[in-house]
């Protein structure tokens, strides 16, 4: 039996007049019966790197019985010219995250999915230590399971003090080895006291690499460290 935490993460490729542009990770929120995609907001637009993808598309599964059905799922980004992911903000400027409304009536009747729920957000910052081990969901440089279109998950610890805004910056850092691709991604942790279909709780969405500037490529290994940001944020962009 499949384990339904692979089920909420789903591999998203972005286009731009229907070209290929880049592979990002994704995952599903639900809340008051309605559907959610979640993902990167530099996914679906990065100014700096003149990234200005129209649509993208994400893999879904078809039967539950059998996990080598899938197909893609295109989900448009602008109608009438206006955008259609929800984006944040908070007093340190914008927040990498969208969020994007997945119109039900159009997913394939029998497909197979698990989604997370304003239950799973954390809601004790102590039980977050320094040091507490999590999971990171997602695919990265589009390296997934391809028989069964399941995502891979990579080991990573919180890095910082979860219950502080790093640098006053609306996520706290984690300690994984990531690449391309893992943008998007939820970072879980093991949740003790569920023990429902879907026993994790949801801390973060991972969104990028953590580098300082003053590192001399030729001598300093790269941190290791990422930036995940807080999934309480998802209250907010999935509200009525």
């Amino acid at each position: 039996m499949i384990e339904s935490l692979l089920l909420t993460a789903t591999r998203i490729t972005t286009y731009a007049q229907r070209l290929s542009q880049t592979n990002a990770s994704g995952f599903f929120f639900e809340r008051n019966d309605r559907l959610f995609l979640v993902t990167s907001r530099h996914v679906v637009i990065d100014e700096p790197s003149e990234h200005f993808p129209d649509f993208i598309e994400i893999e879904l599964h078809t039967d539950r019985d059998n996990l080598a059905q899938s197909i893609g799922f295109s989900i448009p980004l602008y109608r009438d010219g206006k955008s259609l992911w929800r984006q944040g903000e908070d007093s340190a400027g914008e927040i990498d995250v969208a969020v994007i409304e997945i119109d039900r009536t159009a997913l394939p009747l029998n497909m197979a999915y698990a989604a997370f729920t304003p239950d799973h957000l954390h809601d004790s910052l102590e039980r977050v230590s320094v040091g507490s081990p999590m999971l990171i969901v997602g695919f990265p440089m589009g390296f997934h399971d391809t028989l069964h279109h399941l995502p891979v998950v990579r080991q990573a610890i919180n890095a910082s003090s979860f219950a502080f805004r790093f640098e006053g910056q609306g996520y706290f850092l984690t300690d994984a080895r990531t690449h391309r691709g893992t943008s998007g991604a939820p970072v879980v942790m093991n949740d003790a006291d569920n023990s429902g279909f879907l026993p994790w709780k949801l801390l973060g969405i991972h969104s990028a690499r953590f580098d300082v500037g003053t590192r001399e490529l030729d001598v300093d290994e790269a941190l290791g460290l990422n930036c995940a940001w807080f999934a309480d944020i998802l209250l907010t962009l999935t509200e009525d």
